[in-house]
């Protein structure tokens, strides 16, 4: 029997457990995966758990909200493809909003200060997106300073959804992520952590473990100063602060150092084979420290933390902590 006819008479592998083929890459964004960090664990009683956001197509958690944004945007009739979509953004929501815009055929402009990392800004372009760079001393405030000028400009040719203001923002994690947490832990979490940037991810993925367990401890995380190199998170105390922000929701909010955050990501990298980007870093710096306040006030009771891992290292390859590091 030659190759061919050998071929042509094999039984196909089994192909229950591959994706299926997928017409739309929007409906790609979710469902991502709970990786567990051993390493970090203080005893067998508590579980360390990230959701692991760079699965999404776009490469982050603001694929969630950027989508529901958009959404929105074509629901109520204010995103026509006649418009531009303008936002501020630290880069991964505008690297959402470039991707979906591409694919659904919306022009892009962004707002992003100049300081973002080299790679996040190849990536907006390579979508097509416009960028406006701000003073890199004014952080990701100056983007929203300028944004809100250009369309207070010329409001009839933009559609502006304001991610920092934006309910859907909060929304999108409410429906989706905090779900996905309580799903995957098998409703077994007792605390969850995220950094606060729109603080979008926080509010809605802790409002919704909260509707299934009130005794769920929901911990936000910021950077302990105003000059910090923790890209994507707010310094609360001395930024711009976001509407959708509460801060009578978390139980406890906890500061971290840029330095807390690139030893994470160091030491992650080599124990766990994870390549984290800044705000993972600094969302497993925190709860690593969860944990050990855990330990100290109940010895071996359980626990089981979950945290957000917002993207991966490869987005900061080009900065220079890498080298510090080695």
């Amino acid at each position: 029997m030659d190759m061919d006819t050998t071929m042509t008479a094999t039984a196909p592998p089994d192909l229950a457990g591959l994706a299926p083929v997928e017409q739309d890459l929007t409906k790609m964004i979710g469902n991502t995966p709970l990786l567990r960090f051993r390493s970090l664990e203080p005893h067998s009683g508590v579980e360390i758990y990230g959701k692991a956001e760079w699965h999404n197509p776009g490469g982050s958690v603001k694929d969630r909200p950027a989508l529901a944004m958009i959404e929105a945007g074509e629901y109520s009739g204010d995103l026509t493809k006649d418009k531009i979509l303008i936002d501020a953004t630290s880069g991964n929501t505008g690297i959402a909003y470039a991707m979906i815009g591409a694919a659904r055929g919306y022009q892009v402009k962004l707002f992003m200060s100049a300081a973002a990392s080299a790679e996040r800004k190849r990536i907006l372009r390579a979508y097509g997106a416009e960028l406006v760079l701000t003073d890199p001393a004014e952080s990701s405030d100056g983007a929203i300073r300028e944004v809100r000028k250009r369309y207070q400009e010329s409001p009839d040719i933009y559609f502006y959804p304001d991610q920092y203001n934006n309910p859907e923002n909060w929304r999108s994690h409410f429906r989706t992520t905090g779900h996905e947490i309580w799903q995957q832990t098998e409703g077994r979490v007792t605390h969850f952590v995220a950094g606060l940037g729109t603080s979008g991810t926080f509010m809605g993925t802790a409002r919704r473990l909260k509707c299934y367990n009130e005794a769920i401890q929901a911990i936000s995380m910021q950077p302990d100063l105003a000059l910090h190199g923790l890209e994507g998170l707010k310094h609360m105390g001395s930024a711009i602060v976001p509407g959708i922000y509460d801060a009578e929701l978390a139980d406890e909010d906890m500061p971290i150092t840029t330095d807390e955050a690139y030893s994470m990501i160091k030491r992650v990298a080599s124990e766990e084979g994870v390549l984290l980007g800044v705000s993972g870093g600094a969302a497993l710096a925190a709860v690593e420290k969860v944990a050990q306040q855990i330990v100290a006030a109940s010895g071996a009771s359980p626990a089981v933390i979950v945290t957000i891992l917002p993207d991966s290292g490869e987005r900061y390859l080009s900065d220079p902590f890498w080298d510090e590091l080695a």
